[in-house]
């Protein structure tokens, strides 16, 4: 028995990540769940964005607990979050944020007053007293954004969850021609 040597085809860095991609598109789409997994982590991520800036980044500690447990898709959780990012969004809705936050807890809140923080404040054990001033000192953001982050987030469930069925139906309708089309012999 003769061995034909075969060589493998390598491909460079940016062909195996843009191959990646594709494969991890591909799989999203083809989830059993489809439309309703894909469109809750999309939703998860978007609405979670809002709250990045306001909280100091403390909600990418939540970010995977909340997607696993909504039973939501990851890379399309990722995705909405990197669409949050680049509308910037939460950047333009502050003002309205502060007015919301405002008007459901109108209560005044005291604000701690402190000195400017350096990097060595980071690494003593006054991390905890930072962390406070820097959340309790955007409370009524924090309440706004929060419930812009609930709209935003049900608005693009609604919004993915039909871009994803109608592509499913074109791509069905695109199958069902190429079947139905007989094959041509020369």
């Amino acid at each position: 028995m003769m061995r034909v040597k075969t060589t493998k085809k390598t491909y460079s860095f940016f062909q195996r990540m843009w191959r990646i991609l594709k494969f991890q598109y591909y799989k999203l789409l083809r989830s059993p769940e489809g439309a309703k997994k894909v469109s809750l982590g999309f939703a998860i991520g978007f609405g979670l964005e809002m709250l990045v800036i306001y909280t100091a980044s403390l909600v990418y500690v939540i970010f995977y607990p909340i997607v696993r447990l909504a039973k939501g898709s990851f890379p399309a959780a990722v995705i909405g979050n990197i669409i949050g990012k680049i509308s910037f969004l939460p950047v333009f809705l502050f003002p309205l944020a502060y007015a919301l936050g405002k008007m459901i807890y109108p209560f005044h809140v005291q604000k701690i007053h402190h000195e400017p923080f350096t990097v060595s404040d980071l690494f003593s054990s006054h991390i905890f007293t930072i962390l406070k001033s820097l959340l309790q000192s955007e409370v009524y953001v924090l309440i706004g954004m929060t419930i812009l982050g609930v709209v935003f987030g049900l608005i693009s469930y609604f919004v993915v969850h039909y871009l994803y069925e109608k592509n499913r139906k074109l791509r069905l309708k695109k199958r069902k021609k190429r079947v139905r089309e007989p094959l041509v012999q020369l």
